[in-house]
Order: C-alpha cells, then sequence, then structure tokens
C-alpha cells in the first residue's frame, strides 16, 4: 500500500518572530498520524508572497496532501488567498454559504457585518468552501494536479475543529490509507545511549512494518514503536508481544506506557498506598512539591513541604543537628538523611522526601564540584540516600533533581529498592 505524506505549512510574521507559539503543527501531526498520514516536513512562512509560492511548490513536489495554517484574516497583513489565487491562477468571488455564514455568525452575536469582514467570504473561485462554525475564517479546499490543498486558519480552536469535523473525515475518503499504531514504552534513570545497548539485539530484529524511535527528555526516554499494516487488531497484539518480549531487559526503568505521565504514575501509586508524604527541598526550591501536587487529588497523600535553604531553617524547622552541618556540610548524605527523617516526623508522613545541592552555576567547590546533589526518601522503617552527580546547568540540575528523587519513591512504593 502507497504511503500517503503530508506537509504542514504555517503562514505568519508573528510565528517567524516569536511572538506566538505554533502549536498546531503539533497537533496536526498527531491527528494525521491516526488516519494513517505521515507527516514528512512542517515549515513556518512569514506574511511574504513570494516565499509562500516558493514553500508552495516546494510542498506540492514533496506531498500528497498539503495542509496550510494562518493568514486568512480580513486585515491586509493577511494575504494567504490572494496569494493561493496567484498560485493556483483564480480569483476571489464572494461564495454565497460561506457570506450566510460570516454574516450568521455576526448576528448572533448582535454586530452587523462590516465590509472589511464580508471579504471573509471571497474565497478562490476553484476552492471547495469548508464550513467554520467556531469562526469567520472558513476552510479551503484544493484538488490541485494530485496534491490535496487545505487552507485553514491559524487559530487553534478553530483549526481543530475544521480539521475534526470535515477535513480528515474527507482525507480518509479522498485516499486509501493504511492503518497506523503507535505503542509508547515511558523509561525514567536511564539514558538513551544506555538503552539503545540493552535492546539493541531486540531493536534489530524488529521486522520491517515496525520502527523503533528514541524521544529522549530530561531523565527519560520514551521508545515509541510504529506499526504499518491493514488490520489494527492485528498489529496491536504484534506490537504487545514485542513489548513484553523487551520488558525482562528494561523492566527496572519503565514507569508508564503509551500517554501516561510520570507525575501520574506517582500519585497513582501514593493514592493506592494509602500513605502520606511531605518534602523538604533545599536545591529544588519547592520543584519537588509542584510535581507531587500538579496533580488533582494530591491532598490525599500530600500533607506540605519546606524549602530549607538556609541552614537555619534546616536545623530550626527540621531537626538537622548544627553538628551534622558543621561536620558534614549542607551537600552530604548525613544531613540529607537528617532532613528527610526531621520532615517525616514533623509532618506525622509515612513518606519524607529531601534534595540537597548545588544546583549551580557557582557555589561548587573541588569536592563538590556545581551538580553535587544528596536526594533521601525516608519511611519509619528505613531511610534511603542517593548521591547524584549531574551537570552544570541550574535548571537541568533542579528538574533532574526532582524527577530521580519521585523515581527513588517510585521504586520504594513498587517495593524495588
Amino acid at each position: 500500500m502507497k504511503v500517503v505524506t503530508a506537509e504542514v505549512i504555517t503562514i505568519g510574521d508573528e510565528i517567524l518572530f516569536g511572538q506566538i507559539t505554533d502549536t498546531n503543527t503539533q497537533w496536526m501531526g498527531v491527528e494525521l498520524s491516526l488516519i494513517g498520514v505521515k507527516t514528512i516536513r512542517k515549515s513556518s512562512v512569514g506574511d511574504v508572497r513570494e516565499e509562500i509560492l516558493r514553500v508552495l511548490k516546494e510542498a506540492q513536489e514533496r506531498a500528497d496532501i498539503v495542509l496550510i495554517t494562518g493568514g486568512l484574516g480580513p486585515t491586509k497583513d493577511d494575504i494567504t488567498k490572494h496569494t493561493l489565487c496567484e498560485y493556483f491562477g483564480t480569483s476571489l468571488a464572494i461564495h454565497p454559504d460561506a457570506l450566510e455564514a460570516v454574516d450568521t455568525f455576526f448576528r448572533k452575536r448582535g454586530r452587523e457585518l462590516s465590509d472589511i469582514n464580508r471579504q471573509q467570504a471571497a474565497l478562490p473561485l476553484n476552492a471547495t468552501y469548508i464550513p467554520n462554525t467556531r469562526g469567520t475564517a472558513p476552510g479551503m479546499w484544493f484538488d490541485h494536479e494530485g496534491t490535496v490543498f487545505v487552507s485553514l486558519p491559524g487559530v487553534p480552536f478553530e483549526m481543530k475543529g475544521l480539521m475534526t469535523d470535515e477535513i480528515l473525515p474527507r482525507l480518509k475518503q479522498r485516499f486509501t490509507l493504511p492503518v497506523i499504531h503507535h505503542r509508547v514504552i515511558r523509561t525514567v534513570g536511564i539514558g538513551e545511549s544506555f538503552l539503545a545497548e540493552k535492546i539493541a539485539a531486540w531493536e534489530d530484529a524488529l521486522p520491517p512494518h515496525i520502527r523503533l524511535a528514541y524521544l529522549p527528555s530530561m531523565g527519560m526516554v520514551k521508545l515509541r514503536l510504529t506499526a504499518t499494516g491493514t488490520s489494527l487488531a492485528a498489529l496491536k497484539e504484534e506490537t504487545e508481544q514485542l513489548v513484553q518480549d523487551i520488558l525482562p531487559v528494561i523492566q527496572p526503568f519503565v514507569f508508564g506506557y503509551d500517554g501516561e505521565e510520570f507525575e501520574e504514575v506517582i500519585a497513582a501509586l501514593l493514592k493506592a498506598s494509602g500513605q502520606t508524604i511531605s518534602a523538604a527541598e533545599s536545591c529544588t526550591g519547592g520543584y519537588v512539591a509542584h510535581l507531587l501536587t500538579k496533580i488533582p487529588g494530591s491532598s490525599a497523600y500530600f500533607q506540605g513541604g519546606v524549602i530549607s535553604y538556609a541552614n537555619e531553617i534546616k536545623e530550626q524547622t527540621l531537626g538537622v543537628r548544627p553538628e551534622t552541618l558543621a561536620k558534614y556540610g549542607a551537600v552530604s548524605e548525613e544531613t540529607i538523611r537528617e532532613m528527610a527523617e526531621g520532615i517525616r516526623t514533623r509532618f506525622h508522613t509515612w513518606f519524607g522526601l529531601a534534595t540537597s545541592g548545588i544546583a549551580g552555576p557557582d557555589g561548587g567547590t573541588p569536592e563538590k564540584p556545581v551538580g553535587t546533589v544528596w536526594i533521601a526518601v525516608s519511611t519509619p522503617e528505613r531511610t534511603l540516600t542517593r548521591k547524584l552527580t549531574l551537570g552544570g546547568d541550574r535548571q537541568q540540575n533542579i528538574h533532574l533533581s526532582a524527577i530521580y528523587l519521585l523515581n527513588l519513591l517510585r521504586k520504594v512504593l513498587l517495593q524495588e529498592e
């Protein structure tokens, strides 16, 4: 079966200037993949006629489907419709259905249709009108020399509505599409290269119609299996068997699958345990508490926290002994142990978490360079500590310290530590 390809083009100076974040292309890529269309390129172009014409020509040479967002407003800087007319060798004319829709849109809001907004109903003569029930800029569909072009408004709410209600169903009718199935294994606490070494033999043995992608982020790596075929049920069964085959090799690092987020998994484990938790944070400055409480229902397990940046707070609030700080320093196994046990006993929780380290960019010494961090998880039965040796970037060190601490908590909850 022939692979059906798509290219997504966003139009607007505001995207290139960084004044707005382009979320459209990411969403469209996901939705196209779900119906079996392979997105091969995404590009952004400013409100410049020559550049738009050039990118349209290049896209037509590469893709079966070209999706365009942006530049459909009624003001003079929105030139997409005029440029499309030039590209397709046609002119603009008021479309009666589009005019009625725009007029109705304004009348429902108690406003008169102005001359400038009336121009929203002006469409290229060879375009198929696609009604937009969420705004005034209609979609436009062109069949041109074997390629389908679709022009959509750039407002995400409107674009998503048009794609969901109109464009995706039409594409499924227009093209014979394969079935694509994604299965994602989510890992934490192992780097991409180390993970690749562990699963090399398994990866090499994957069948041709199933591809593996490594999707790394700070402290985590997603393994995405993408299977292409004609039967969704068969693809699901095949990819699930592949997952089961590799799990014995990477199980200690796997925290979830598909859309499961790390914080959600931790929250579910805490709720299932029926236990409470508190956190004493130094170098992470409250980030651990933020991750624990960003999930709805976190009040069922999270009691509170202390940002014990100063040694005086470690002593007065957490009960860290002055002699411990004097002898070993704030960034030490001895101090982190007392911090975790102190927050647990003072907040009357089952789990006590703690972080203390040198996030940077300064403050390091030859013995304790920037990126040296101690973390701890304490229960009434035991206290586990770990030393982290991270890099020189402050935000990265804060994020990784929190992730590695919560991963240690996850292992304790699963009785893997």
